[in-house]
């Protein structure tokens, strides 16, 4: 698989907090997330996340950013979800050059492959 690592610095903007379907977690992300913030993980289910498409994500704010995103940086960020700890080098778009192109007219950190 080639790896377009060097295509990308995060700018800390926000934009990937915000849309494209919300942040899938799993069980180790909740449990994580949960005891990070002080909660217990029925009331971080409850309370800070939704289900998509039968899966856990975390709950978006009215602006459309995700829930812990503070307009400065991830209030969560020492135990952030998979999803974001990866984020842009998830298989979608590292086995497709189009896709990292799509992602990369939204993201600034992204340099395009074109």
């Amino acid at each position: 698989m080639q790896s377009y690592y060097k295509n990308f610095e995060c700018k800390k903007c926000g934009d990937c907090c915000k849309g494209y379907g919300g942040t899938y977690i799993n069980d180790y992300d909740a449990e994580q997330i949960a005891s990070y913030i002080g909660i217990n993980i029925k009331n971080f289910k409850e309370n800070y996340c939704q289900v998509s498409c039968g899966k856990l994500i975390i709950s978006q704010g009215e602006s459309g950013y995700c829930i812990f995103w503070n307009k400065n940086l991830c209030s969560i960020h020492p135990v952030k979800p998979r999803m974001c700890k990866e984020w842009p080098f998830i298989k979608s778009l590292n086995i497709d050059p189009d896709n990292w192109n799509i992602m990369a007219e939204m993201c600034p950190g992204m340099e395009s492959k074109k």
